[in-house]
């Protein structure tokens, strides 16, 4: 059985999670970590995982980008591999992410999507194809309550694009106070916020009189869930320090 104990477990992603699992005959979750310590389910729900005392094999985050701080120490003092799905982490946050990796398996990607994952082999096969004659432009939705932006898909996105590109690219975020020509060395990259919008990214490539446009769109959460719990699934058998991502889990996967 495997053991998991989830942070964020009362927010929107947690309670759908929460959903995958208890289909699951070989997983439980075991603990709940929240602000909200209200109990919707049959777990133990502390808003310090400090709290708990009992076991787990691994930890899901989705929870919000200032608690992981707190949750890797308790990780790390406990030697629990984490699989991160929290995003809008500063440069320091990153790099703390990073130094805990010394000590446990962390697993961490912008977005959890095995959908978005293949996206991002395709965006690099156009990328080195296409290389500097095509200016690049991304376009992320969510909903109105989604507190991080640009997503951190949007970002993850823009970087599987830099690594293939025969340049350096500026990402370039807003534009109204410029009053110039578009720079060719750069990725445009734009936010929508609105309604019940679960999560839509487009990656267009404009040439001279051709558009290649490179879209995912998620219409429902559980796609992130599924690939959170996959990832939880992979992870609990990871006994060496290190970062994981998605194509970890794509690779241990003999049927894709």
């Amino acid at each position: 059985m495997l053991k998991i104990a989830l942070s964020g477990c009362n927010g929107r992603m947690g309670h759908v999670i929460t959903d995958i699992v208890s289909k699951h005959k070989n997983m439980q979750i075991v603990a709940g970590f929240d602000v909200n310590t209200a109990k919707n389910s049959d777990f133990p729900v502390f808003s310090d995982p400090f709290e708990f005392i009992g076991a787990c094999d691994v930890i899901i985050d989705f929870s919000n980008a200032t608690s992981t701080e707190h949750l890797l120490a308790y990780c790390c003092q406990h030697k629990i591999p984490i699989v991160i799905c929290t995003t809008g982490h500063s440069s320091e946050q990153l790099q703390n992410i990073r130094a805990a990796s010394q000590d446990i398996a962390v697993f961490r990607s912008g977005n959890m999507s095995l959908g978005i994952n293949l996206m991002v082999e395709l965006l690099k096969k156009s990328a080195s194809i296409l290389g500097d004659k095509f200016d690049i432009e991304i376009i992320e939705q969510h909903h109105n309550q989604k507190l991080d932006a640009p997503s951190g898909t949007a970002l993850m996105l823009a970087e599987a694009v830099s690594e293939a590109l025969p340049y350096q690219p500026d990402y370039v975020y807003d534009r109204h106070e410029r009053r110039e020509k578009r720079p060719a060395h750069e990725i445009g990259i734009h936010t929508v916020r609105g309604g019940t919008i679960v999560g839509e990214h487009s990656v267009l490539f404009c040439g001279r009189d051709e558009i290649i446009e490179i879209k995912h769109t998620a219409l429902s959460r559980e796609v992130f869930a599924v690939g959170a719990v996959d990832a939880a699934a992979y992870m609990a058998g990871c006994n060496q320090p290190g970062m994981y991502d998605m194509s970890d889990v794509i690779a241990s996967k003999s049927d894709i």
